[in-house]
């Protein structure tokens, strides 16, 4: 547990890279796992690298690494809003298990924010199951704005 606490003090924050698209992709499933859906995680890792790292990118993401292990990441994107103009939307915010509430979600969630301050965005969105406590609290600490008029809505192609 020491060494946990010592590698928590400085964990390297860094630019999701190509390379780091497999343990990303495991702690996607691994979420999609805690939100009681193993099966709807189906996209393919050729598309989202290429998704990621293509021609035409179209999400950016911070990793946390410990020890050369990627432990939590922050998966975002740019949605375009009419009466806002352009936002951050926070797909993911993920910390695996043995890493969470240690702080390491606050750090990622603030170097998103810091890079949507800096890109001179107007704010950022992303959902949260209800059920997920845990991660309502977190939010709460931010005074993060939870809407209970809009619904979502999804078709599949």
């Amino acid at each position: 547990m020491n060494l946990l606490i010592k590698i928590m003090k400085n964990p390297i924050i860094r630019k999701a890279e190509i390379q780091d698209c497999e343990q990303m992709m495991k702690l996607i499933k691994e979420l999609a796992l805690y939100e009681k859906a193993p099966d709807e995680v189906t996209v393919s890792m050729e598309h989202f690298i290429e998704s990621g790292f293509g021609e035409n990118p179209v999400w950016k993401a911070f990793v946390a690494e410990v020890e050369s292990k990627i432990v939590g990441i922050s998966l975002f994107y740019i949605r375009y809003s009419t009466w806002k103009g352009q936002r951050l939307y926070l797909e993911d915010l993920i910390v695996t298990e043995e890493f969470r509430g240690k702080g390491l979600g606050k750090i990622l969630f603030d170097k998103t924010i810091q890079y949507g301050k800096e890109k001179g965005y107007s704010g950022m969105l992303w959902q949260v199951l209800d059920w997920n406590e845990p991660a309502i609290n977190f939010y709460n600490k931010y005074n993060a704005k939870f809407d209970d008029e809009w619904l979502n809505a999804s078709i599949e192609f």
